[in-house]
């Protein structure tokens, strides 16, 4: 406790909070450990983009319907059951990937949705969990923190990874790390029962929340601003590790990838949350958005894996400058919206269904592209188009009203 004190100030730090930093970042280990190998899995089963398109978009069509389904949950359970559900669905997404085995490849639609139910499940309750733990004068501190996180696990996990899976014959490899990542979900499962048991009263009032968007400019603003967010992170989540492999054809090299690429994120993220104050956070995420659009013509030609360095590198430092406070601007947004006390979990499904909309348009361009056109000369065209997403994101964040934090929060509330 008194190195965090070093580190942030003075601010409290509660035992909630610290539980719920904890499980992040088992989540974030587990998924920088097998998640990124899963689609170089799968392109060394198939060999075919169009495979990797169809997987992803099965996993962001079922992960708005289930915010939607797994918020009218929350609004009638204990939301720490609603994590715990998410949890599972995420283990049983690679128990089924270890059964398959080498016949994944023919079921992507039915993994693709287990893992879209996981992350359903799992982000709407940390989403609204992070929501009721943190406070306006500890939501950057939280939000930076659980980046400081996930960084430091995308430094340890894919190197690690990419030499376990690089050292074993054929796929043993990959089921080693599939197995550990079980382990770690098990963990997090564990974590939550500590938790502070958190119910919700009321009626899912989804529609309602929906519709506040013609009452509410700032509200309609972050909507407009998450799809074009999702524009992008749709099909850049997926094809960089795989071009990565394409180009190297090492998972050794695509844990180097995310051991540069996390190590430098590291130190922004520490960075980013200790001098982005509320009066900076506009112009910290109109610098972020340019240097990522910037970097997308590293990947135009004659890739290199030193050219795929440095884009990572661009990447590293431009997305803690532009989700600190962007996540933050969301959250006060929210905070002082119409009913947003008993409303916090509809705010939350909403804001998904936009992001996952914008990755579901991406990901259907990224097919429809690959469909029509030569795939080596189109991908690198496509990208420049959809990578402006978080550049576009600002046009509609500068226009909000909210600049700092709320007075008043929520009584009981977060990046993929």
């Amino acid at each position: 406790m008194k190195v965090l004190k070093h580190m942030i100030g003075e601010i409290e730090v509660t035992k909630d909070l610290l539980l719920l930093l904890s499980i992040g970042g088992l989540y974030a280990l587990s998924i920088a450990l097998s998640n990124t190998f899963v689609n170089v899995y799968l392109w060394k089963q198939s060999g075919e983009f169009a495979d990797i398109g169809i997987y992803n978009l099965s996993a962001v069509i079922s992960q708005p319907l289930t915010f939607i389904l797994a918020g009218k949950w929350a609004k009638k359970m204990d939301r720490v059951i609603v994590l715990r559900i998410g949890v599972i669905f995420l283990s049983l997404f690679y128990v089924t990937v270890l059964l398959l085995g080498q016949n994944a490849s023919h079921l992507l639609v039915l993994l693709g949705a287990l893992l879209g139910i996981g992350f359903g499940f799992y982000w709407l309750a940390f989403n609204v969990l992070t929501f009721e733990i943190t406070e306006p004068e500890t939501r950057d501190f939280f939000n930076g923190f659980l980046g400081l996180l996930t960084s430091f696990a995308g430094m340890i996990g894919p190197i690690f990874a990419g030499f376990v899976i690089s050292s074993l014959e054929a796929f043993a490899g990959y089921k080693v790390i599939f197995g550990v990542s079980l382990a770690l979900f098990f963990t997090a499962v564990i974590l939550s029962f500590f938790l502070k048991r958190r119910s919700a009263k009321g009626n899912f009032s989804f529609k309602r929340v929906f519709q506040e968007r013609k009452a509410n400019s700032d509200w309609l603003n972050v909507l407009h601003a998450h799809f074009f967010q999702g524009i992008r992170e749709g099909t850049f989540i997926f094809i960089i590790v795989v071009l990565v492999f394409i180009t190297t054809e090492s998972e050794l090299a695509i844990g180097t990838f995310g051991l540069v690429n996390s190590a430098v994120s590291f130190l922004a993220y520490y960075i980013a949350t200790r001098l982005i104050k509320p009066r900076y956070r506009k112009k910290a995420i109109l610098y972020g958005g340019l240097i990522l659009y910037a970097s997308v013509f590293l990947l135009l030609s004659d890739l290199t894996f030193g050219r795929l360095l440095v884009y990572g590198i661009c990447i590293s430092i431009a997305y803690p400058l532009l989700l600190v406070p962007y996540i933050s601007l969301t959250y006060d947004v929210i905070g002082k919206a119409w009913n947003a006390a008993e409303m916090r979990i509809e705010y939350i499904v909403v804001r998904e269904v936009y992001l996952n909309l914008g990755r579901i348009v991406s990901i259907l361009l990224f097919l429809l592209t690959i469909s029509i056109y030569d795939s080596t000369k189109s991908i690198p065209i496509l990208l420049l188009f959809l990578g402006a997403g978080h550049s576009v994101l600002y046009l509609f964040i500068r226009k909000l009203q909210t600049s700092s934090p709320a007075k008043t929060e929520p009584s009981p509330e977060p990046t993929q």
